[in-house]
């Protein structure tokens, strides 16, 4: 198995969920489950974030004029609803159903129509940054499913590629290091560091940092969740796993 884990970055007035995330920017979406046939798509979406921010999330989803997983950039005629599943103070679950059109497009359809039935897909939405994660066979046409994609993306986001390798397993052992972070991920961190960002009380900020590397701070600020989570979920894996067993004497 095989896995592609990239990120659009959505320009504004481009998809009205990234655009409502952009203005709550503490608050985010991600995938409890994803699943697509030929001409049909449906999942159900966890958003953490402030009421204010779960209210314009759901309002988003609810009034859109076409779905928000379609990269169409105006009404294809889809026959789409989504549903409230579950709201609190701090949490919203939704569920989506969409039917498609000629018109249609979404990374889910692109995917299977070059990778093959049987993807896994999660997803994590914050600000405008939207990031994959598909897992899937190998035996697919990987360069036609990004030609497609950046076709039908076209001016309203910007594509990383995050990684593409097999998919990932516990490491196998204690000396393995954290080697799979996208090269943007890896200067963010190298920077942050080298600036002062971790030090306490910090040399930086945010904002100073983005400034020094010439990038928006959106963009520094997910970078560097990215890869805070990716070392994070490293170190808790080597750590459960077991002790080696000693050599005897």
């Amino acid at each position: 198995m095989r896995e592609l884990v990239f990120a659009l970055k959505y320009e504004p007035d481009c998809n009205r969920v990234a655009d409502t995330l952009a203005d709550h920017p503490d608050a985010s979406i991600r995938s409890l489950s994803l699943h697509v046939t030929e001409e049909r798509l449906w999942r159900v979406d966890h958003a953490t974030g402030t009421p204010d921010a779960l209210a314009d999330i759901e309002n988003a989803f609810l009034n859109s004029d076409y779905y928000a997983d379609c990269l169409a950039t105006e009404d294809c005629d889809a026959t789409q609803s989504t549903q409230v599943l579950d709201h609190t103070d701090d949490t919203l679950v939704l569920y989506s159903y969409w039917e498609r059109t000629p018109l249609c497009s979404s990374i889910p359809h692109i995917a299977r129509d070059h990778l093959g039935d049987g993807l896994l897909f999660d997803t994590r939405h914050e600000s405008r940054h939207y990031t994959w994660r598909i897992i899937h066979s190998g035996e697919g046409d990987v360069s036609g499913f990004f030609n497609e994609l950046e076709t039908a993306v076209g001016d309203c986001a910007q594509m990383e590629m995050l990684r593409t390798a097999a998919a990932s397993t516990p490491p196998s052992n204690r000396d393995s290091s954290a080697t799979e972070l996208s090269p943007e991920q890896e200067a963010a961190l190298q920077a942050a560091v080298e600036h002062g960002y971790y030090e306490s009380p910090r040399e930086v900020d945010v904002s100073e940092l983005a400034e020094h590397l010439d990038a928006p701070r959106s963009t520094l600020t997910y970078r560097l969740r990215r890869a805070e989570e990716h070392l994070a979920k490293r170190y808790v894996a080597r750590e459960q796993l077991p002790d080696e067993p000693s050599t005897p004497l």
